[in-house]
């Protein structure tokens, strides 16, 4: 059966009321705010009381760089999370939402697959809550205020040249990239260049993740750079006055969301942001629940560890307050086959030369997780077409480098398949742990990036755009050198080339850009050839996809 097959004859037969999945875990019905019979969120009264427990484990989910091949960082998140449950363990699991761009594209949904996913799966990856429509809201809104500023007589002196601000739509579309608005007469409004970023990529998506409460949600709105004066002056959210409408069209989009995994494990799913373009972390107010919660809380960082975890580690761990006991990275036979060379279409032939060639990606994953003094555990996500040769070369080329290596098959058997996985896991959170960040964010801008690059890429040298050096003297004179860094890379390559696999080394990383992301609490350093706004494939998903006379989706994954 495909995914969404097995997703919808749980639903049908084995799904929980919501209210039951949140007893297990000590919420009271009170505490939940119902969307149907299978979502809720949680109330603000609960998030408050929750704060005076204890924390649990903390569990970072990471992998290899993605490949057509398949990963499935998700999938094993749900699945370890099963596993723990079925040994007795108070696990929960906390995730990223969908955005609607790769689940209409290419890349596909985040709800796990097979026996490992969190149900209602088609919910989740289209509208769920609404959380993503808010936010789309909140974003459209404050641009709308700004040009009404201008159109009003612009009292704060905004150069139209200089506003950073842009609009957002959840969907790739290549179209808007670029875009020209206020065209029609003085009517119109005032004309005027711009762009559209997915909602993912908004500012406003990372100021939901890493705020800890209505408190600070307002605090980072309002800190929000806008754009500039015709001197050069920053203006704020704060200064457009505009602060409360923004924050209150977020007030229910702050509330982590509770769902369930197919065996029932409590999941909270809450905020998206990509980790190619973004910091790639679900909110820490879902994170620091999920520790509230459970004995272990496993989360996942988007793509792979160089991006998602990277930033995890020194972006969202100062904010959450709360370390990782243990690191998992998850890699697949044939993801490492095609970094070492294999071409796609033969990954279901044994190539171990090519296993062992494209091990080089994993093994820099690994040094660099280790690299924070963390347990480091990996997960191999089997597939049917792995050979035990394959299987076993892999597992012996972790242990030759230091590192504990368990296949699991979540995806045919779910919890059961990953029961091995969750012992090692175990063994790893009772092991020490002193984390380490890898940088001070006292450094100066440039030094934070090398470090980055040489330490976590393994590349040699950062080469600045003229506009890259300009924003640097703009960030220094403004005194905001001292934020963390969020780099915007390919999410293919440990460099800034997609189709440099494996382990490359000796490379330079373009950066072209740096913007300052003062409500998110962070600089945005855009490399390569990234966008923020990304385009739908030749044939995308959205072509296998359809709706039944009687309400039934097919063709979603």
């Amino acid at each position: 059966m495909s995914d969404i097959e097995i997703a919808q004859e749980n639903e049908r037969t084995e799904m929980k009321p919501i209210q039951e999945i949140g007893a297990a875990v000590g919420l009271t019905e009170d505490e939940l705010e119902l969307y149907g019979r299978a979502k809720a969120k949680l109330s603000l009264a609960a998030l408050a009381r929750l704060r005076q427990k204890p924390l649990g484990k903390l569990v970072l989910v990471t992998s290899i760089n993605p490949t057509p091949a398949g990963e499935g960082k998700s999938t094993v998140t749900i699945g370890l999370g099963d596993a723990l449950r079925l040994q007795g363990k108070n696990a929960v699991i906390a995730l990223r939402e969908p955005s609607l761009g790769p689940v209409m594209g290419m890349k596909g949904g985040a709800t796990g697959g097979g026996y490992a996913q969190v149900v209602p799966m088609e919910d989740i990856n289209l509208h769920f809550t609404g959380d993503m429509h808010a936010l789309t809201t909140a974003v459209d809104t404050l641009a709308a205020l700004i040009d009404n500023h201008l159109q009003q007589g612009n009292a704060l002196n905004l150069d139209p040249r200089r506003i950073t601000w842009r609009r957002v739509l959840d969907i790739n579309d290549r179209a808007l990239r670029h875009v020209t608005i206020g065209l029609g007469g003085p009517t119109a409004g005032v004309p005027r260049e711009t762009e559209f970023d997915i909602t993912v990529a908004s500012e406003l998506m990372a100021v939901l993740c890493l705020a800890k409460d209505i408190a600070d949600l307002k605090a980072r709105i309002g800190r929000i750079v806008i754009g500039y004066t015709y001197d050069r002056t920053p203006i704020t959210v704060a200064d457009l006055q505009v602060t409360g409408a923004i924050a209150m069209l977020l007030k229910d989009a702050i509330k982590p969301n509770l769902v369930q995994t197919l065996a029932h494990t409590p999941t909270l799913i809450h905020g998206g942001p990509f980790a190619n373009i973004a910091h790639g972390c679900n909110s820490v107010l879902a994170t620091r629940t999920a520790l509230e919660l459970g004995d272990i809380a496993l989360t996942e960082a988007g793509f792979g560890a160089d991006l998602g975890a990277e930033k995890f580690l020194d972006i969202k761990v100062p904010v959450l307050g709360k370390t990782p006991d243990a690191i998992v990275i998850v890699a697949t036979v044939r993801a490492l086959k095609y970094n070492g060379g294999q071409a796609l279409k033969d990954l279901t032939t044994e190539d171990r030369p090519a296993l062992a060639k494209g091990f080089a990606n994993l093994a820099k994953h690994v040094a660099n997780m280790r690299r924070y003094n963390v347990p480091v555990l990996v997960a191999i996500n089997r597939f049917a077409t792995d050979t035990d040769a394959e299987l076993a070369d892999l597992v012996a080329l972790c242990a030759d480098a230091g590192v504990t290596a368990v296949p699991a098959d979540v995806w045919g058997k779910g919890g059961a398949g990953a029961l091995g996985l969750a012992t090692a896991l175990t063994a790893a959170l009772d092991q020490p742990a002193d984390f380490t960040p890898l940088y001070d964010p006292e450094e100066g801008v440039k030094e934070k990036i090398a470090r980055i690059v040489t330490e976590i890429y393994g590349g040699a040298a950062v080469a600045y755009d003229h506009k890259a050096e300009l924003a640097l003297r703009t960030i220094a004179k403004n005194g905001w050198d001292k934020l963390p860094i969020c780099m915007a890379k390919t999410q293919y390559s440990l460099s800034d080339d997609p189709k440099a696999l494996g382990a490359p080394t000796g490379f330079t990383i373009h950066v072209r850009d740096i913007t300052p992301r003062l409500g998110a609490g962070f600089l945005v350093v855009m490399t390569g050839s990234v966008l923020t706004m990304p385009g739908l494939p030749k044939v995308p998903a959205a072509m296998r996809m359809d709706l039944s006379d009687d309400g039934v989706i097919s063709g979603l994954f």
